[in-house]
């Protein structure tokens, strides 16, 4: 990636500047957790022991891709990003998800609309192969303006799968391609590409999808990566979704160097060029094609390779934060 140039003919977009304060959010959060005598979180899911096994649960939503499929009126493929956002958090703890409830608040019930997310999440389900369990559908027309999807998930993992959560120093940073933006950062991409252009214009890489489709390309799913994880002895995993590269830093208090990433995909030059947005503003917002991360030792991690799509993209190191494509991200 290369920062595009700063004439003053276009304003320079961040996601604060769009509305969501990275920083804020953390502050926020963590009032949140002190509020009943918890530590800021750090991992994706919460596991609790319940004997023989831990019980896990995530829980996130869709975000404001779902304007994105408004805007287009296809909402097909949001269910399917429910799924995974969650699914994905549990995935990063070495936990294998087993059912789902979901949550859909609505202003003004509509049965197009919900047949399709549902849909989607029949997708989502299939493919992670959980079960649904129930859900909730709330109409709230004073409240939400529109529509709001959001689930939890749940996991069940035994001791010795589990993952440490630890990387070590000198251990390998393997990468798995993302499929696209998945669903982070779409406030900060809305605001870049209808600068000049309508979701329904054609994407200049591929004129035969639409702006609009590229963006609403379903987040990856990872659940084909728990069983190689538990096989090859990976120590820590990171999903890239908010905060994009410091997720890393959630794998422990270490030095994350990478030296040979995988190739961004098309929609992030795209939206960096049309907001005008710096390297480092993309890569602390968006997974800039890499979806999921995992650490484990230099002498296992090319048995994981070739059972997935993974590639070696960096080591650990001692020290702390994210060194990519030239940037120091804390």
């Amino acid at each position: 990636m290369t920062d595009p140039a700063d004439d003053g003919t276009d304003e320079r977009l961040t996601y604060a500047d769009t509305g969501v304060d990275i920083e804020a959010s953390e502050d926020a959060t963590a009032a949140l957790l002190e509020a009943f005598g918890s530590d800021r979180r750090t991992e994706y899911a919460g596991l609790i022991d319940i004997g023989d096994r831990y019980l896990a649960l995530a829980t996130d939503g869709v975000g404001t891709k779902l304007l994105v499929a408004e805007a287009v009126s296809d909402f097909s493929t949001v269910g399917i990003d429910c799924i995974a956002m969650n699914v994905n958090d549990l995935v990063a703890a070495g936990v294998e998800p087993v059912a789902f409830v979901d949550y859909l608040a609505i202003d003004d019930p509509d049965e197009a609309l919900t047949n399709e997310i549902g849909e989607g999440l029949a997708v989502g389900l299939e493919e992670a192969d959980l079960t649904m369990l129930g859900g909730e559908t709330a109409v709230m027309p004073e409240v939400v303006n529109g529509f709001d999807l959001a689930g939890t998930c749940v996991g069940l993992a035994g001791p010795d799968e589990v993952l440490e959560g630890e990387a070590q120093v000198d251990d390998v940073l393997v990468g798995v391609p993302s499929n696209g933006i998945h669903s982070n950062g779409l406030t900060l991409a809305r605001e870049a590409v209808t600068r000049e252009h309508e979701y329904t214009d054609p994407f200049p890489y591929d004129d035969e999808r639409t702006i609009g489709e590229e963006l609403l390309r379903p987040t990856r799913i990872y659940t084909e990566l728990l069983e190689p994880m538990g096989e090859h002895g990976v120590r820590a995993a990171a999903h890239i979704t908010g905060g994009g590269w410091t997720n890393l830093l959630r794998m422990g208090d270490r030095k994350y160097v990478i030296d040979d990433p995988l190739p961004a995909q098309p929609i992030f030059e795209f939206v960096q060029a049309e907001g005008n947005v710096t390297d480092e503003e993309m890569h602390r917002t968006f997974n800039m094609g890499t979806g999921f991360v995992v650490a484990l030792s230099a002498e296992r991690a090319d048995d994981f390779i070739a059972e997935t799509e993974g590639k070696r993209i960096g080591r650990v190191e001692e020290g702390h934060g994210v060194e990519i494509r030239g940037l120091s991200l804390q």
